[in-house]
């Protein structure tokens, strides 16, 4: 009889293999083909180390003697490998005959940019992974047992009361944790209120702002009614006139990104949002705070959130996507307090997208105070990052001006009129990513268009932003010839944003 092959020492349950037997016929001849077959199929890749005896006979319901004696024979036709004291495994040289093949690209696939200078991305690989490993060691230390049953749809309270203390302090939010609900980011806290008909349209948005939201929107039956911009930002003033014109189909609620409006760069006046929070007060309406990078302001300490004016009249809606990173899915919404109820219920008795223990981890990165010196560090980063742009396109295109405040991970360079479409074919050839200014333009917005190119200076490292620059300038229109009269615009300064200090 052959010997059979080493059974290993230490490991008393082993890795699971699933493999179908047949119920009739010899069990030991159906275990060796059918363990024959998985590394014929590639399922056992070479290296692969086989369960103990004693095991897979148990799973299998086979004596173990019909195990060692498969295992033996394989060993024995060169398909696995034996030595005392590390089991058996399948041969380095075991190829399977009929490898699973990687999927063909379709014949049209391109290659990524050469340059990334899309916008809404952070800089992956600034994530502060020390601390994050460090956080998520002390918060399961500390975690209570029950933190690893059903997640609560509100989020975990430590992250809650992390997040009210931190949104006070950085940005005036005036909250509890018991009106903060805790979601995987800005999409899903939109998919709450209006997929879930928490609220429902019309909304009135902002001439300017993301397709993907909008779309989003009108998968929800939700009609979005825009609002002019100016050098003030958003015409909040329009919200009143909508009202008295036709209460009956007036909006219910406004969107905003007050602290920099996205993607033309301006801070809402103000006046603007003294009247946005005054119209919902006096309608019984809402307005929604976008405040999607309010930590990232350049020039000088941010302005406070819209929220603080009046908590019962505000939804703020937050997350980390741009101060950590769009990976971890965690995102915040601090409700009116006749809101919450009805948020949760829609959410349903079990947290179904976000995970407790990121829960847990980002609240001890914010406790700690780790988030906040990664947030410092990364402003800095940014600051240089969008100085950078504004130098060298004061040397190579000065008749390019980038508008907006110094703030957030991009920026809008103001183009001669006629000119954008042009310049994001020629930045296509040049394997330069960014976005033309129409593509975030509402439909049915009634301010003039403007040609602009929204540019991200936060995705490319430190090695590869030089020649991204070289490479954005050299698909810049050329100067125009001087008009006297330029056209309106939407863009917030009509003149070149100064260098921010210090650089």
């Amino acid at each position: 009889m052959r010997e059979p092959a080493a059974e290993p020492a230490a490991d008393a349950t082993g890795p699971d293999l699933h493999l179908d037997l047949p119920a009739t016929g010899s069990r030991r001849a159906a275990l060796t083909q059918a363990l024959r077959e998985a590394v014929r199929a590639g399922r056992l890749a070479p290296g692969t180390r086989l369960p103990p005896y004693r095991t897979l006979a148990l799973d299998l319901g086979v004596a173990r003697n019909t195990v060692a004696d498969a295992y033996a024979e394989l060993v024995a036709e060169g398909w696995f490998t034996a030595r005392q004291g590390s089991g058996t495994r399948v041969a380095e040289r075991a190829a399977p005959a009929h490898p699973v093949r990687t999927p063909k690209r379709p014949s049209g696939h391109r290659p990524g940019p050469a340059h990334n200078l899309g916008q809404g991305r952070p800089d992956a690989a600034s994530f502060p992974r020390a601390d994050w490993i460090a956080a998520t060691r002390r918060a399961l230390t500390a975690a209570p047992d029950e933190a690893f049953g059903p997640g609560d749809p509100q989020g975990r309270a430590e992250l809650r009361e992390a997040l009210a203390h931190y949104l006070a302090r950085v940005r005036g939010v005036r909250t509890t944790p018991d009106r903060i609900v805790v979601c995987a980011g800005f999409a899903h806290a939109l998919r709450l209120l209006f997929e879930g008909q928490v609220l429902r349209g019309p909304l009135a948005v902002e001439a300017y702002g993301l397709p993907f939201h909008r779309g989003l929107l009108h998968a929800a039956g939700v009609r979005t009614v825009p609002l002019g911009i100016d050098a003030k930002g958003t015409r909040t003033d329009e919200l009143a006139t909508a009202t008295a014109a036709s209460p009956r189909t007036a909006p219910r609620a406004v969107l905003l990104t007050p602290a920099h409006q996205f993607p033309t760069g301006g801070p809402l006046h103000a006046s603007r949002r003294a009247a946005a929070v005054d119209w919902a007060r006096a309608n019984g309406t809402l307005v929604l705070e976008d405040d999607y990078d309010g930590e990232f302001r350049y020039d000088r300490e941010p302005v406070g959130a819209v929220q603080g004016l009046d908590p019962e009249h505000v939804v703020y809606l937050g997350s980390v996507s741009k101060s950590l990173s769009p990976a971890v899915r965690l995102g915040w919404l601090v409700l009116p307090e006749h809101l919450v109820a009805p948020v949760l219920a829609v959410k349903g008795e079990r947290e179904a997208w976000t995970g407790t223990l990121d829960q847990l981890a980002l609240a001890e990165l914010i406790e700690s105070g780790r988030y906040d010196r990664h947030v410092r560090r990364m402003r800095q980063r940014y600051r240089a990052r969008r100085g950078r742009l504004v130098e060298q396109l004061a040397e190579q295109a000065p008749h390019i001006a980038v508008t907006g405040i110094a703030a957030g991970l991009h920026a809008v360079l103001r183009l001669p009129p006629g000119t954008e479409a042009s310049s994001v074919k020629a930045a296509t050839w040049e394997g330069v990513a960014l976005d033309g200014l129409a593509g975030f333009r509402h439909p049915d917005a009634v301010v003039p268009p403007a040609d602009g190119l929204v540019v991200g200076y936060a995705t490319p490292s430190e090695s590869a932003y030089g020649p991204a620059l070289d490479a954005l300038c050299r698909i810049l229109p050329p100067a125009p010839d001087p008009d006297p009269a330029p056209e309106r615009s939407p863009f917030p300064d009509p003149g070149r944003s100064p260098v921010p200090p210090g650089l």
